[in-house]
């Protein structure tokens, strides 16, 4: 796993959708993009040009199956 210092080094705008597990609410909104056919990029979707975590399919299998465990 690795940390940018601005998601818009990872992926363009448009590549960006919200996640399934983010809130109705509007404010734990999570946001993924695909990068290079291989890593899964994750970022805040209230600080799009802030930073985002580079992440391998198998890491962030690891963080969603946590995230539904846990409930949270």
């Amino acid at each position: 796993m690795s940390t940018h210092s601005r998601a818009l080094e990872l992926a363009p705008e448009a590549a960006w959708f919200k996640s399934s597990y983010s809130d109705d609410q509007g404010g734990s909104c999570v946001e993924v993009a695909t990068v290079a056919s291989v890593n899964i990029a994750v970022r805040d979707s209230k600080i799009p040009t802030g930073p985002a975590l580079l992440l391998s399919p198998t890491a962030f299998t690891a963080l969603t199956e946590y995230v539904k465990e846990s409930g949270r």
